[in-house]
């Protein structure tokens, strides 16, 4: 099998970023014509006088590039940029189906429940077995008439708490 890092081929890596810069390094970043993607979430803050929606990034102090070996040092030069995300000294390599799982989930909204019974237990691993996270893994947190489920995107050591129906879990 190819090394991607060898090939000149396209891969997605996860750069930390300094605190709060997220918006200003994936906007550098696009103009530098390097692919970058930044999930975002939508939240309500509270200010002494009002409330807002505003857009957040989904993990704080990260970006994802889509980039060639030869790619990584300009990234590295970006302002607010600290490193890439490392394993023994190189940068890991995410595989596609977690970027796309994010891109799936940060695309389906509020999900539908469906309150069908069923053996599952919290503290339980689980596999989502229908809708865009087909095929993800995690542990079931919560059963108070919907479920939480714990997804771990093992490169970023991140955690995201997702809502699927009941009916769209098996345990593994």
């Amino acid at each position: 099998m190819l090394n991607p890092e060898k090939s000149g081929e396209f891969t997605w890596y996860a750069i930390y970023t300094r605190s709060r810069s997220e918006k200003k390094v994936f906007t550098e970043l696009t103009l530098r014509k390097i692919s970058a993607f930044l999930p975002m979430r939508t939240t309500i803050r509270q200010w002494s006088d009002r409330k807002k929606k505003v857009q957040v990034p989904l993990f704080n102090s990260y970006v994802f590039v889509n980039i060639t070996e030869k790619e990584h040092l300009p990234v590295l030069k970006v302002d607010n940029v600290v490193k890439f995300v490392t394993f023994e000294g190189k940068a890991v390599p995410i595989p596609p189906q977690q970027i796309e799982a994010i891109k799936a989930y940060i695309g389906e909204g509020a999900p539908e429940y469906d309150e069908s019974s069923s053996d599952l237990e919290a503290g339980v691993n689980i596999e989502i077995t229908r809708g865009p996270m087909m095929g993800l893994t995690g542990v079931l947190i919560n059963l108070k008439g919907k479920h939480r489920v714990k997804v771990e995107i093992e490169c970023v050591g991140q955690s995201l708490l997702i809502d699927v129906p009941r009916t769209s879990l098996r345990k593994i």
